[in-house]
């Protein structure tokens, strides 16, 4: 794998805590309008919690925006939809590459929490 390829990934693993968010942003990216939480739901076969939790990361990494009419895709900057279409490009090419930058993500934050409570000898 590429140097860019390399950087393209820790900004997955940074940006992304499920695949099911990106999932969600390259529905939005894809279809630029408004979409209603229901429409969300039933689009990509997810419950409620899954695209509200995915929702809220994308609105946090400046890439989606949520209004009176519903979620919409909105890059903060030109540099950030820049990263959206690499991501989506490697997703296509590579989709285990992205998938496991997201989980190997998520699982390092989840094992440095659960080390935080173990119990060690001194």
């Amino acid at each position: 794998m590429s140097r860019p390829d390399e950087e393209l990934l820790a900004f997955i693993g940074s940006n992304f805590r499920s695949v099911w968010a990106l999932e969600l942003l390259l529905l939005l990216k894809r279809e630029r309008r408004p979409w209603p939480r229901e429409e969300l739901v039933t689009a990509l076969r997810a419950s409620e919690l899954v695209v509200t939790r995915a929702l809220e990361e994308l609105i946090a990494a400046a890439l989606v925006s949520v209004g009176d009419q519903g979620a919409s895709y909105t890059p903060a900057s030109g540099q950030l939809e820049e990263c959206v279409e690499r991501v989506e490009q490697l997703y296509r090419s590579k989709p285990n590459a992205v998938r496991r930058a997201i989980i190997a993500a998520s699982s390092s934050s989840a094992t440095a929490f659960a080390d935080a409570f173990k119990l060690r000898k001194d």
